[in-house]
């Protein structure tokens, strides 16, 4: 669907959307982000998305010349504008907001280039692998180290995850990758955090070399009240293998079960109890049955 997103300041359809070849984001990738996403047209949680959003932008030293109440307006505001459409089409969507430099150098005086975008959501891809797990691979391609670029950091360099998911679908057209850090430690997947769960325990890397995933934090919440024990830890590909359980989290999906790593199956069923916990208390949580939604929304755009 086109939907209508806000761009410097105007509402214009999502396929009509330009920015200009001098833009510093496009030429240099000097660029911030945040997604979130709605659950019944109400955009989840998002608050804590753009306080992230905001303290990647303190630290890569852009002003987006408007404060954080001001862009949770405007995004409400591209929500409100696009509900009717989104309503008709019983559906849900991703959205972001993107903030670039602008064009001129990398200091003095540049104008930002602010804009508000609407994704859709592949429910299509992420529908069967509630049955069946989805498939992860470790690459070649490391994660950044926070020794060059934080990885709490959200922005739009991401040739590293390109050649990552390239060297991924090599082993397994399906699979998504999961890098390990410089230290060989498992770090996170694009876009998207990577747990498992061993004897009972949901164990997830530690926040140095990762972002601090608004959906990892509610994973780590709902957790707390399951009262399923967590530990933030370091983790070895040996970790991955001998799981009883593996998933990643993620905006668009929220939690999406593992079954195979490498080639190596997770665990004895997908996906696992304790998985499917956590899906419950999240559906609970957003008032919308995950799993169901994207079932129902790719049964009718596959029949579309």
């Amino acid at each position: 669907m086109d939907y209508t997103i806000w761009v410097n300041g105007e509402f214009v359809r999502r396929s009509e959307a330009t920015i200009s070849m001098l833009d510093r984001g496009f030429r240099l990738g000097d660029v911030v982000f945040d997604t979130s996403r709605t659950f019944n047209g109400k955009v989840f949680r998002l608050r804590e998305h753009l306080v992230r959003l905001y303290r990647s932008l303190q630290y890569t030293r852009i002003d987006p010349g408007m404060s954080i109440d001001e862009m949770e307006r405007v995004t409400l505001d591209t929500v409100e504008y696009n509900e009717e459409m989104r309503s008709a089409a019983r559906d849900d969507y991703m959205i972001t907001q993107i903030v670039t430099r602008g064009a001129g150098g990398v200091v003095g005086e540049t104008e930002p280039h602010v804009s508000i975008m609407i994704d859709p959501i592949d429910y299509v891809r992420y529908a069967p692998l509630y049955d069946t797990g989805a498939h992860v691979v470790i690459p070649r391609t490391r994660s950044f180290s926070p020794d060059q670029i934080d990885p709490k950091v959200k922005h739009y360099s991401r040739l590293s995850f390109v050649m990552a998911d390239l060297e991924a679908r090599d082993v397994d057209p399906d699979a998504f990758p999961v890098l390990l850090d410089s230290d060989g430690n498992v770090s996170e997947s694009i876009g998207a955090n990577f747990c498992i769960v061993s004897n009972g325990v949901l164990r997830t890397a530690g926040d140095r070399s990762i972002l601090q995933g608004v959906s990892r934090m509610t994973l780590l919440e709902l957790a707390e009240q399951l009262n399923i024990p967590t530990s933030e830890e370091d983790l070895q590909p040996y970790d991955v293998y001998t799981a009883d359980e593996a998933f990643l989290c993620s905006t668009p999906f929220s939690l999406l079960p593992v079954g195979t790593a490498d080639n190596r199956q997770i665990g004895d069923s997908v996906p696992g109890p304790i998985t499917q916990q956590l899906l419950a208390a999240w559906s609970e949580r957003v008032g919308v049955d995950i799993v169901d939604q994207i079932e129902q929304r790719a049964r009718t755009l596959n029949a579309g």
